[in-house]
């Protein structure tokens, strides 16, 4: 369950005490503060996300990984063509005018 930031509103309208609630992602957001029941607004904050110490990370499209995989890349020339970089498939790919 990930965990949500909320900020009280105060009489102004500026944000008042921060704090954090762990809820789930269907869950309606709080409009009043648990415990004072003053009015709050869920805040927008960065996520935390764990990578794993040593050795290549879920996840890795490095070129080498993409290519053993059996993906192929193309990369946008400045020509506006795509052109092969790795592994099977036309050398070129254009948009058809």
């Amino acid at each position: 369950m990930p965990i949500y930031e909320y900020a009280e509103i105060n009489d102004d309208g500026t944000h008042g005490d921060v704090f954090e609630v762990l809820q789930r992602i269907g869950e309606s957001p709080l409009s009043a503060h648990p415990e004072t029941g003053r009015p709050v607004e869920r805040l927008i904050s960065a996520t935390s996300l764990a990578r794993p110490a040593g050795g290549p990370i879920k996840g890795d499209i490095s070129n080498r990984n993409l290519e053993k995989l059996g993906f192929t890349k193309y990369q946008k020339s400045s020509t506006g063509k795509y052109e092969k970089i790795l592994g099977d498939g036309p050398s070129l790919i254009n948009r058809d005018e």
